[in-house]
């Protein structure tokens, strides 16, 4: 067994972020440039009520929070003496969605769960993760929901 399989169907808390305003008006700046995500003033009139962060800045904050619980999962493996997996790319993600904004100032909280893994008879040595993961804010309304996928080679060992 590896620390994936002995771990499948656990909620792993991946870490939490505070969206400041100055962040979401520089990331809609560049990439999502709405009214609601640029300006305090605007977003007040706007269906959302405030300036809140675009759902494509929620996502890539998970998935920065992501990659470092997958670093320091790693080096705690290591540190046990274990090999640890090797994770690859994700081939995408099913049934995003925002189901409520996410304001300047909200401290949202990510999380992810393996609830099954696969080998790929396409890549020998290879296995499929598929992982529900969801993020809420401080008062535990969910605010991001979706079905992703990503690759893992498992140690020899593991198999």
């Amino acid at each position: 067994m590896s620390f994936i399989e002995d771990h499948l169907g656990e909620e792993i808390i991946i870490g939490s972020y505070t969206f400041t305003a100055e962040e979401i008006i520089q990331f809609a700046s560049k990439f999502d440039p709405q009214p609601f995500h640029l300006d305090a003033e605007a977003a007040k009139i706007s269906v959302l009520g405030g300036l809140c962060a675009s759902g494509w800045h929620t996502i890539a904050i998970f998935m920065k929070l992501n990659v470092a619980s997958i670093v320091e999962t790693t080096k705690a493996a290591i540190k046990r003496g274990e090999t640890p997996p090797s994770f690859g790319p994700s081939p995408g993600f099913e049934n995003l969605k925002w189901s409520k904004p996410v304001y300047a100032g909200d401290t949202i909280t990510y999380k992810r769960t393996v609830h099954s893994i696969r080998a790929l008879t396409s890549r020998p040595g290879w296995s499929m993760l598929n992982m529900p993961s969801s993020a809420c804010n401080q008062n535990g309304d969910r605010v991001l929901s979706f079905d992703n996928t990503a690759m893992v080679k498992l140690p020899l060992s593991a198999k």
